[in-house]
């Protein structure tokens, strides 16, 4: 008797890729993995996309999505673009490679024209020219999507690191240090020394670059209106 093809949907597609990713990232990503995970022959997979890309796109637009649902913010241009920040780092955070895909694809989604729309709402407000509020939230964006891959790339290298060797990270890092001058190191090591680099991927951390950018948006504007 001939085996019966595994049912398959969009739905339970996407929901295969985002498992795949949080394993073994999206370096590693491939339709053949999916499909083996759906139990599925790969060209299955070209009835619903139409290639690698294609599925990206679509990952995003749902994490566009989940943005618009999530993002609620009634106040002024500097606590709506505050309010969005927080509320797209939440989302990447929950989704794996989410920053990486958002990164790598274009506007050609519903969700994500709409996200682009609804950030340039956030600043339609303020004196600024069409280009500059195009860059204020293409700096705003950008913070938070290098802000959480940088956190998520650490993560992974430091368990890469556990993985490969018996001696945690930081005491082989401060071995390296004490083999290297102050003129080289002084400031690294004082930064290192008192716990600074713990900071880094923490609330904190991402609120205080949040507010170095809206600060100079703030600045900007008041020069404008001199």
């Amino acid at each position: 008797m001939k085996k019966q093809q595994p049912q398959i949907s969009e739905d339970k597609i996407l929901e295969a890729s985002w498992e795949l990713l949080g394993e073994d990232g999206i370096e590693k990503f491939s339709l053949r993995r999916l499909a083996d995970r759906l139990g599925i022959q790969a060209p299955s997979l070209y009835w619903y996309f139409k290639s690698k890309q294609n599925l990206y796109q679509r990952l995003a637009n749902q994490v566009s999505r989940l943005i618009l649902e999530e993002f609620h913010s009634e106040g002024d241009w500097k606590e709506q673009l505050k309010e969005l920040a927080i509320t797209v780092r939440s989302v990447l955070i929950r989704y794996p490679c989410s920053t990486q895909l958002m990164m790598l694809t274009l506007p050609h989604e519903p969700d994500i024209i709409r996200f682009t729309n609804r950030m340039l709402l956030c600043v339609e407000s303020t004196p600024l020219e069409e280009e500059q509020k195009m860059q204020v939230v293409t700096t705003l964006v950008n913070y938070v999507f290098y802000f959480v891959m940088d956190d998520y790339q650490h993560q992974r290298n430091v368990s890469a690191i556990l993985k490969d060797q018996e001696t945690p990270p930081g005491e082989e890092l401060i071995r390296l240090l004490d083999s290297m001058s102050d003129t080289d190191v002084g400031l690294f090591r004082r930064t290192f020394t008192n716990g600074m680099f713990k900071l880094m991927g923490t609330d904190r951390a991402f609120e205080f670059g949040l507010k170095v950018i809206l600060l100079g948006i703030e600045q900007v504007i008041k020069e404008q209106q001199k």
